[in-house]
């Protein structure tokens, strides 16, 4: 009869006596609580401690305590609500759009030879133009209000949203397919069971990259002859020496971005629950 002996802390695990080979435990130890937060806050004390020594100059890097003062009078006043409905009105629709067109475009080039053919090719044309090239042929066509600024965000959602997507679709192991054709599986139920759960892996990664870019693109669109948005305001605050204002709006912007690709995480998380990963 075998006994089983408790695991020690060294990592390895005990094996029934008589066995000579013990397993050793490769993967990753347990999530620590909000621990990408944690170099966030480490580099907020290294900043306070270096404006509190006197080693920054607080014309062209404010001290944090001046910014949450500056920040508390944007707010008081009324100034950063304005301008943050206006760029999240540009980002949210530019990013829905994008998100929209790109998935349609990957499930059209995944399934179909025939929408490969014709959508990959200038898809990959695209993406390797830089987004910013466009905005010259963009202020062209649509103008410099508030169209183009979407359209811009929008165009670069896509490629971010397709390429993930596809590439996960056309990876779906053959076998699953193979499978599917055994059983007799409509088409429809095809893309239900074995296309939709397969693809959804690269669709979140997809999700997270295109949220980075679509804020990416909203500061320098805002930049172009636009009246009001946090871009604008941080573009003003440049022509004032205003640093305060300026970290006012990098930090707006960090919490959205951070707020909103941790929102992807957890729904992630949610969807693909079924899945095993070295994450956990």
């Amino acid at each position: 009869m075998t006994s089983v002996i408790e695991p020690k802390t060294t990592g390895v695990v005990a094996t029934p006596r008589g066995t000579s080979k013990a397993t050793r435990r490769l993967s990753r130890p347990r999530t620590v609580p909000f621990a990408r937060l944690l170099g966030v806050l480490v580099l907020l004390g290294l900043w306070s401690l270096a404006s509190a020594l006197g080693a920054l100059d607080p014309r062209k890097l404010s001290a944090p305590w001046t910014v949450v003062r500056t920040g508390a009078d944007l707010i008081a006043d009324g100034t950063l609500q304005a301008n943050l409905g206006a760029s999240l009105y540009r980002v949210g629709l530019g990013f829905g759009i994008g998100v929209l067109a790109g998935t349609a475009l990957a499930l059209l080039a995944g399934l179909s030879r025939v929408g490969e053919a014709l959508i990959d090719g200038p898809v990959q044309v695209k993406r390797a133009i830089p987004l910013l090239g466009l905005a010259p042929l963009m202020i062209l066509w649509l103008g410099i209000g508030q169209q183009f600024k979407i359209v811009l965000i929008a165009v670069g959602v896509v490629v971010y949203s397709y390429v993930q997507t596809h590439a996960a679709l056309i990876a779906i192991d053959h076998r699953y397919v193979e499978l599917a054709e055994s059983l007799g599986l409509s088409r429809l139920r095809f893309v239900r069971k074995v296309v939709i759960p397969g693809a959804l892996p690269g669709f979140f990664l997809g999700l997270r990259l295109s949220a980075s870019i679509a804020w990416l693109t909203l500061v320098v669109v805002e930049s172009v002859n636009a009246v009001d948005g946090l871009g604008k305001m941080m573009f003003r605050a440049q022509d004032y020496g205003q640093s305060d204002v300026i970290l006012v709006g990098l930090a707006v912007f960090g919490i959205f971005g951070f707020g909103s690709d941790a929102l992807l995480r957890i729904l992630e998380r949610k969807v693909l629950s079924w899945r095993r990963t070295l994450a956990g």
